[in-house]
């Protein structure tokens, strides 16, 4: 029982410490815009800082202006991160610890849009003119978690032929 209390702890930990970076960063950038007007960074040719508001899921993907459209998304995210919590706890290994990464991202971006109604990204990554889709650090967490999980799974089903 101490054990799983000591690991409950530590994804605790994990999560508060995500949740925190994300929040931390998106703070920075809105003082920034708040005092300038825009946030617009020239960090090398592969980085750019902007700010952009998004309404949608992860990247910008389903952005819609519609109040209910939003809030069924919105509820749709609350639900997911139950059920991420759900999988931490019946997991073993190391998923526990991919999903609790994810929960920390996802956490933060719930939090957006709940206080701000929408998610401010502001990580542009681009190559020569073609730019990905802005992003923020709660959103990196996220595809981080997801792609240890899928490896994971690459790896373990491997292992079980």
């Amino acid at each position: 029982m101490q054990f799983l209390n000591k690991k409950l702890i530590l994804y605790l930990l994990i999560t508060v410490v995500i949740f925190s970076l994300d929040r931390i960063s998106k703070i920075y950038i809105i003082n920034i815009a708040e005092i300038n007007g825009n946030v617009d960074m020239f960090i090398n040719n592969f980085i750019n800082i902007i700010l952009i508001w998004n309404t949608g899921i992860g990247f910008g993907l389903f952005s819609f202006e519609q109040a209910n459209i939003y809030n069924f998304i919105t509820l749709l995210i609350f639900m997911i991160n139950l059920l991420i919590i759900y999988l931490i706890l019946i997991n073993k290994g190391m998923k526990p610890y991919y999903l609790v990464i994810i929960l920390g991202g996802s956490l933060g971006n719930l939090f957006d849009r709940l206080y701000y109604s929408a998610v401010p990204d502001f990580i542009d990554l681009n190559y020569k003119g073609f730019h990905w889709f802005v992003f923020n650090i709660a959103d990196i967490f996220i595809t981080i978690g997801i792609i240890c999980l899928i490896f994971d799974e690459i790896i373990l089903n491997k292992k079980n032929r």
